[in-house]
């Protein structure tokens, strides 16, 4: 079982009782300290920052001893159960590290949680004392969210908390939430905006952003799918976050009515834990939130529209006679290209590959998305108003004026287009620069004959033609690298700053190209499996990342890069390395050449393919990497040795 320990900072102290909130982030900041596979399973350790702590200071009022189920209690903080994964609900105390009345410095460890995925390890970042355990050791089913201890910063006030239970803690928050505000402040009862969460609101609960993979910081809500009023059943798809590796479909794990949307569609860099949006139980209380603010958070609109492009600031005199004529054409393109462009990635491919343009499209999709069928059946609309200028417009436009756009697709105006950089992008220039700065690569290359691979290939796909399988030269590539990586295991490593980590299992990341950026799904356990197997997963693979619907384990890790442009008549090149990896292979093409041998006519064609090994020197040495390659040749050179 997967062991993980993470870190939990309380929040600012507030001195109104907590809003029923959505589940907290999961970490986002991740760092992986050890792994230990000898008893056949994985402890990796992370340390991060949870907002998943939720701190409440209780204040003593007179109003509140109307109720004798009223307790006063001194300054304290709730410790709630945060969702630790994307898929959690529910969690487990596995074991507590503290005891009531001990002291916890800063990162110690006061608890172990089994989740879904794994089992979670709490440090708290703070100096406090540990008052009560509300959820004892051992209890299943732990609802995120739950009040699992109370901490208090002063060690007198932990005997307040002896017999505080959580049927005191359920009784205390309607109680706090019913009071009235002392009547000693006429001055401050005069709100005349949008009143403070949490005030008078009907029971609600906050969906936050959470991190949908470990190095996400931010992420963009890219398209909500449900609106304002409108009911969310368990599994329903709220929303698409486009996160640092790919864009993921946001799920709701309850039951209720989206009452109000607080990030709109296309909002960029929206840092975790952000509040997306408002849910609750009853559709009679939508209304209620219609003027909802989230306080400390400003209201921000939706970000304009980047321009496509700027004309030219000269114009002529004679300008107001002339556009009149081009008017008409530009009105719809004008019109079409207000707001964003919704497609799926697959009409985004293809509208590209056709060089058409999104805003000429009418979406069939839900709520006017582009679909592969609407690039498929799309005609370009003709330009009528040509004939008002039948020969100088195309040929000799005057000073001033835009020349009209042809019939496939439309000129681009002005001296250049700013693209916004989409946060996938962003992720990739850092990671790629992070790379070439800080590890020292140095590329090791070979020819290798392919004649035998291509016709054990042929062969191959003879016998599996009935399964609807074809097996390409990747897949050949794929498994002897594995193998080749069982062999020298130094290049199947990864440096971890203290040590170098030699992995045992080989996972394959293969470098697929998609419209987003470059992403490298990953075939699991390569060195063990078949090659109708491998040909299954990356066909798989390379599908969804092109669709976008990767899922966050299919891309993160990895042991070993192949990167192939063979199929762009590309001979041979060097990859940049893949951290903490420390090898990528560079495929380039195979082409046919004239070899020497001893026969009549003094020579044989070949079919031979460049590779380039990229190698990280501070894990591989030069020699390491000669073996390594010698090793991949001999797998591919004898294709039949792979299955010795």
């Amino acid at each position: 079982m997967l062991r993980l320990v993470l870190r939990l900072r309380p929040c600012v102290r507030s001195a109104r009782p907590a809003v029923l909130s959505g589940p907290a982030p999961v970490p986002s900041q991740l760092r992986r300290l050890h792994s230990d596979r000898s008893h056949g399973r994985s402890t990796q350790a992370y340390s991060g920052i949870l907002t998943g702590k939720t701190c409440v200071l209780q204040q003593q009022s007179a109003a509140l001893s109307q109720s004798s189920r009223v307790y006063s209690l001194p300054p304290h903080q709730k410790v709630e159960l945060p969702a630790l994964s994307p898929t959690m609900q529910l969690g487990t105390i596995a074991r507590w590290e503290k005891k009531e009345g001990d002291k916890i410095n800063e990162g110690d460890l006061i608890a172990e949680v089994e989740t879904d995925k794994a089992t979670v390890g709490f440090e708290i970042l703070e100096e406090c004392y540990l008052a009560k355990i509300l959820v004892l050791e051992g209890t299943r089913d732990v609802p995120i969210g739950s009040v699992i201890c109370i901490t208090v910063d002063n060690p007198d006030l932990i005997p307040a908390f002896k017999d505080f239970t959580l049927e005191k803690l359920a009784a205390l928050a309607p109680a706090a939430a019913a009071a009235p505000p002392p009547p000693a402040a006429p001055a401050a009862a005069a709100p005349s905006s949008p009143q403070a969460p949490g005030s008078s609101y009907p029971p609600h609960m906050k969906i936050l952003l959470p991190a949908l993979s470990p190095t996400m910081t931010m992420g963009t809500v890219q398209r909500w799918e449900k609106k304002v009023g409108e009911k969310l059943n368990e599994g329903d798809l709220l929303a698409e976050i486009e996160t640092d590796k790919a864009t993921i479909g946001f799920e709701v794990q309850e039951e209720g009515y989206l009452a109000k949307i607080m990030i709109p569609e296309g909002t960029r860099d929206v840092p975790l834990g952000t509040p997306l949006c408002i849910m609750v139980e009853k559709e009679s209380d939508i209304q209620a939130f219609a003027d909802y603010v989230e306080t400390g958070v400003a209201a921000t609109p939706p970000p304009a529209p980047t321009p496509v492009a700027t004309p030219p600031p000269a114009a002529a005199p004679a300008a107001p006679a002339t556009p009149t004529p081009a008017a008409p054409t530009a009105a719809p393109a004008a019109a079409a290209r207000k707001g964003r462009v919704f497609a799926s990635p697959l009409a985004k491919k293809l509208a590209a590959e056709k060089g058409i343009d999104l805003a000429q499209v009418t979406g069939t999709g839900p709520d006017g998305r582009i679909t592969k069928k609407d690039i498929e059946t799309f005609v370009p609309a003709k330009v009528a108003p040509a004939p008002i200028a039948p020969a100088a417009a195309p040929v000799a436009p005057t000073p001033g004026r835009v020349p009209a756009a042809p019939a496939v697709a439309p000129v681009p105006t002005g001296t250049f287009t700013d693209i916004p950089i989409s946060n996938i992008r962003r992720v990739i220039a850092q990671r790629l620069m992070q790379s070439k700065q800080t590890i020292p690569h140095y590329y090791l290359s070979v020819d290798i004959n392919m004649d035998q691979v291509l016709d054990l290939r042929k062969e191959l796909n003879a016998e599996v033609k009935a399964d609807n399988i074809k097996l390409s030269v990747n897949d050949f590539i794929i498994k002897a690298s594995a193998l080749a990586c069982l062999k020298v295991p130094e290049a199947n490593s990864s440096w971890m700053d203290t040590v170098i980590r030699q992995n045992h299992v080989v996972d394959v990341s293969v470098a697929v190209s998609t419209p987003s950026g470059l992403i490298t799904p990953i075939v699991f356990n390569a060195h063990i499996k078949g090659l109708t197997a491998i040909s299954k997963d990356t066909v798989s693979l390379a599908a969804k990342a092109r669709e976008g619907k990767l899922q966050p384990h299919e891309f993160q890790g990895g042991t070993f890069t192949v990167s192939n442009l063979g199929m762009y008549g590309i001979k041979n090149f060097s990859a940049i390395i893949n951290p903490p990896q420390a090898c990528i292979l560079a495929v380039g093409g195979s082409e046919k050449r004239l070899l020497p041998a001893d026969n009549e006519r003094g020579f044989d064609v070949a079919n031979m393919m460049s590779v380039t090994l990229s190698c990280d020197h501070r894990v591989v040495d030069g020699a390491v990497g000669a073996q390594w390659l010698a090793e991949f040749r001999k797998f591919l050179e004898k294709p039949i040795t792979m299955l010795l």
